[in-house]
């Protein structure tokens, strides 16, 4: 027995044995404690936030109403110097986001990799996600068959659209059916409707280059349900909902969890480990470390379940290594935390188009969610680019606007700034392919402020990525000619360190 979890047995307020351990409270921990606590079993959700609350949330609040106006980001530099490269890090949550300094990671010094979203509420990342929620299709699912690389998903999609279903209907997705193979519809919520601009956009991109554009698929609810209020359309969802109108976990299946009286919530507990039981070869339960007392505790389960967050939940399994299992658990093959992958976001493009007969406002509504077109290269049935592997969607912006880059002084910059204009954003978001060089492991150098060792990130572009990238510059460009845009721009960057923090395949 270590000198931790000595410390934890005799810490511990009780010797209760639970059904199942879940660790984390987001969109996968919230799932596992709402489904196991319903079916009658003893829950015990270890998370590593503090509860979250309606009174954290300040959507309604505007930048003259914080101490810093929100204009003195060196202010979240000094405590979260990574994390505020998110952008909802800011003056108004900055607080929901791990302190970079108590809890630092490592990567290589040639492979920079900005690990970004580490909550620290109930929740998770689920309080500050973009809340856009696509359907993976059959040409996912079966992508190794398509053009050679890697291995096909053990299950098709036709398995997993009664779950896709289930979830949907409980979540509340707004959206527009399109009847398109490369994203399969869903249960919708009514669409909250286009853009004038994006209107226009659809017609053009269909008429000139046979692409779909449509309302992006957003956890964003328009009509009443279980309590929740439709969307306000007040704009800056990522500081919280006091209507709860988007999917957040902490309100939702964390909330019926604990209603069912089955789930026993133990907030501000980093994990560090899983306990063995060495005669049975099964986990027994959980060392963590509580994070105001910064004392070793433990709790104990019949079961386990690891939804901590890709890198957090491979880093509990590295951290539990023992004599029977000296690599980690779950780790015979070794494959444990390599194949590091993550939503490439680095090609896109901008520029402007003519304003409609309509003027811009302060005061909303702001709608929540932006347009999106719908993968077009390496389709089931389309040609296949010889450049890459995989595919991409474009996320849009188009809006009406006030002219905010305007210069000048006095009166006539007054005038100026009252100028509308129509700024079109375009970015991809594309496919990584798992590769065994990408990985995480432990960095025995290095622990945290509650002493526990802290993960060494491996993660860079590939061939593929990059060619994928400079593709969705040329695209965003190409679109943007088509709809008649001006001064189009285009950009065509490294995903490292920036990857879209959507972490998955280790």
């Amino acid at each position: 027995m270590t000198r931790l979890e000595l410390q934890a047995q005799l810490a511990a307020p009780s010797k209760r044995i639970f059904d199942v351990l879940v660790v984390g409270s987001g969109a996968s921990g919230g799932w596992a404690s709402k489904r196991l606590a319903e079916a009658g079993l003893k829950v015990a959700l270890v998370d590593a936030g503090r509860p979250q609350t309606d009174d954290a949330f300040t959507e309604h609040m505007f930048d003259f109403q914080l101490r810093y106006r929100n204009q003195a980001p060196e202010i979240i530099r000094k405590t979260r110097p990574i994390q505020q490269l998110c952008y909802a890090c800011t003056e108004y949550n900055y607080d929901w986001f791990s302190n970079d300094l108590e809890e630092p990671y490592t990567t290589p010094v040639d492979k920079p990799f900005s690990w970004l979203g580490r909550m620290r509420v109930t929740g998770g990342r689920t309080n500050v996600w973009g809340r856009v929620c696509l359907r993976f299709s059959e040409l996912d699912f079966k992508a190794a068959s398509q053009d050679g690389f890697g291995e096909d998903w053990p299950l098709s999609y036709k398995d997993l659209e009664p779950y896709y279903d289930l979830v949907e209907e409980y979540v509340g997705i707004t959206g527009i059916p399109e009847g398109i193979y490369e994203l399969p519809d869903g249960k919708f919520h009514p669409p909250m409707g286009l853009t004038c601009q994006e209107v226009l956009l659809r017609n053009r991109v269909r008429e000139k280059l046979g692409w779909t554009l449509t309302l992006e698929r957003s956890a964003n609810i328009t009509k009443p349900m279980n309590g929740r209020a439709p969307c306000h359309y007040c704009g800056p969802c990522e500081r919280g909902c006091v209507t709860h109108s988007y999917f957040n976990s902490a309100f939702t299946t964390v909330s019926d969890a604990l209603k069912t009286g089955n789930c026993t919530h133990i907030p501000n507990a980093m994990v560090r480990q899983v306990l063995m039981d060495a005669d049975r070869n099964r986990a027994q339960g959980l060392l963590y470390i509580d994070r105001i007392s910064h004392q070793p505790k433990e709790v104990h389960g019949r079961a386990v379940v690891l939804c901590a967050q890709a890198q957090e939940s491979v880093r509990i399994l590295l951290n539990s290594a023992n004599s029977r299992y000296p690599s980690g658990l779950a780790n015979s093959s070794g494959a444990l935390g390599h194949y590091l992958m993550a939503n490439v976001m680095a090609g896109g493009g901008s520029g402007e188009l003519s304003p409609l007969n309509e003027k811009p406002t302060l005061n909303g509504p702001h709608r929540p969610v932006g347009a999106y077109v719908i993968r077009f290269r390496n389709t089931h049935n389309g040609p296949r680019s010889k450049r890459f592997l995989r595919g991409y969607g474009f996320q849009v912006g188009a809006g009406i606007d006030f002219n905010w880059t305007a210069s000048g002084f006095g009166e006539a910059y007054k005038k100026a700034l009252l100028e509308p204009r129509v700024a079109v954003n375009i970015r991809g978001f594309g496919e990584c392919l798992p590769r065994w060089e990408n990985y995480v492991e432990i960095n025995h150098s290095l622990v945290d402020s509650y002493g526990i060792p802290v993960l060494n990130i491996h993660m860079a572009d590939g061939e593929n990525e990059r060619a994928l990238i400079k593709d969705m510059a040329d695209s965003a460009g190409e679109m943007l000619a088509a709809v008649g845009a001006r001064n189009i721009k285009t950009f065509a960057e490294p995903s490292a360190p920036r990857w879209a923090f959507h972490e998955v395949g280790i």
